[in-house]
């Protein structure tokens, strides 16, 4: 899907958000000074003298690859590190220095490593992180009809649906999808980051806060694109897809703090660090490991102010933007699971029930198209049939798929070529639903 979101034009009675500063897509200028990097020069010093202690030899220009910031700045740093005997040249390569640790340099890298293994790239300020993060805001996105039905279009969904997902989308707010098992509500959530897939963001390898660093970049979460081929960019920032994180049952209340690492000694960011100016999605709602009134308990303050709190050790709180759409997805009772109060705060509650049988024979049909299965009306018909008046089945936006499944693979057991007929899905039925 080639989308491209841009801003919609609004006078300033109407606009939604004010217009933001540099958007996501934007050079990140790379920092010509130490002072431009918004990192204490005291911090970059031990940074670097810890990848020196651990690789060994390095000529300046490897360390300042690795530090992921200009060699004019390593060069900087070295003159000082030699200048107090920590390390010293050993050599020339491509007109640059090797150096390495002196004795005195190796042990204070030890003490240095025990109190913080990190020895990554240099990390951005929190106050530039803040900034970066509320300039491409999730909330800039324009959200247009078009968009939405193109987002949904592998999905059989009502006009209605759609309509209440574009409001809930255009939003920027919390949704929570509710209803029956098996009518499409991780599917949906899941599809919403469709939306907005093309569009790019900065994310940083790692933040640093109070002298703390806190590792934000992971790999299992942001997708890389092609990074700018521009020279003076700041390579400490990543440019990725917006994310889309999914947590279920394995959800605690611990996940959604800072992750202190007592082996390595420095932070991984929670969960909604991670999905920052994307999609977090919360599965199977009322089924975590953390009670659903101790996460939204959590959440209130994000959830209405858009603004979070995070606890360092020694209690030190800091404050970062809660940017993202948060959808709650569940097939429990909303009102059972938390009161009134949490439910005036997720102002967007979408039901999904059950579906007509028109939408059953059209969703049998593509699935059917994908499984190379010639698709056939009147045993679809005769199956709606048996759902409905037989087995007293609502018919389900899963239930298409699922039996078609088991006649495909029941005739992989059989080793026979897969057929729509009232025999194979009355066999599907039979093995699929529970007897009664």
């Amino acid at each position: 899907m080639d989308l491209e979101v841009r801003l919609p034009a609004a006078s300033p009675d109407t606009a939604p958000f004010p217009s933001p500063v540099p958007r996501g897509r934007d050079i990140i200028p790379s920092p010509r000074t130490i002072e431009d990097t918004g990192i204490r020069r005291k911090v970059l010093e031990d940074l670097a003298l810890k990848i020196l202690h651990l690789s060994g030899e390095l000529s300046i220009r490897d360390l300042a690859e690795r530090m992921h910031i200009p060699l004019r700045i390593v060069d900087e740093i070295f003159g000082r590190l030699r200048k107090e005997g920590l390390c010293l040249v050993t050599g020339m390569a491509a007109g640059v220095h090797r150096i390495v640790t002196t004795s005195e340099g190796k042990e204070r890298a030890s003490e240095l490593l025990s109190i913080t293994q990190y020895a990554g790239p240099v990390p951005v300020s929190l106050a530039d992180y803040v900034a970066r993060v509320k300039a491409q805001s999730v909330r800039h996105l324009a959200i247009e009809p078009e968009a939405v039905r193109r987002a949904f279009a592998h999905l059989v969904l009502p006009e209605n649906t759609l309509t209440q997902l574009g409001t809930a989308l255009a939003s920027g707010r919390a949704i929570f999808l509710y209803g029956p098992p098996g009518t499409g509500k991780t599917t949906i959530a899941d599809s919403m980051w469709r939306l907005f897939e093309t569009d790019k963001i900065w994310v940083p390898y790692a933040v640093e806060a109070d002298g703390q660093i806190i590792e934000v970049f992971d790999p299992g979460v942001h997708r890389t694109v092609v990074q700018p081929d521009v020279h003076d960019h700041d390579v400490r920032w990543v440019r990725c897809q917006r994310p889309r994180v999914m947590v279920g049952g394995e959800l605690t209340i611990e996940m959604l703090d800072l992750q202190y690492n007592p082996g390595s000694k420095f932070y991984t960011a929670p969960v909604q660090m991670k999905a920052s100016n994307g999609l977090l999605i919360i599965d199977d709602f009322g089924r975590q490991r953390v009670r659903p009134d101790e996460l939204l308990n959590r959440w209130v303050v994000p959830l209405d102010r858009s603004i979070d709190f995070l606890t360092l050790a020694g209690g030190r709180k800091i404050e970062i933007p809660f940017d993202m759409l948060v959808v709650f997805a569940t097939n429990l009772d909303p009102s059972q699971l938390v009161d009134d109060a949490f439910l005036r705060r997720i102002q967007t509650k979408i039901r999904l029930d059950a579906i007509t049988r028109a939408d059953f024979h059209e969703i049998c049909r593509r699935v059917c198209h994908e499984m190379k299965l010639e698709y056939r009306v009147e045993p679809v018909e005769r199956l709606l049939d048996v759902l409905e008046k037989d087995l007293g089945q609502e018919l389900r936006a899963c239930y298409p798929r699922d039996l078609v499944q088991q006649v495909c693979w029941t005739a992989r057991y059989r080793q026979v070529a897969p057929r729509l007929d009232d025999e194979s899905l009355d066999l599907a039925c039979r093995t699929y639903f529970v007897a009664r």
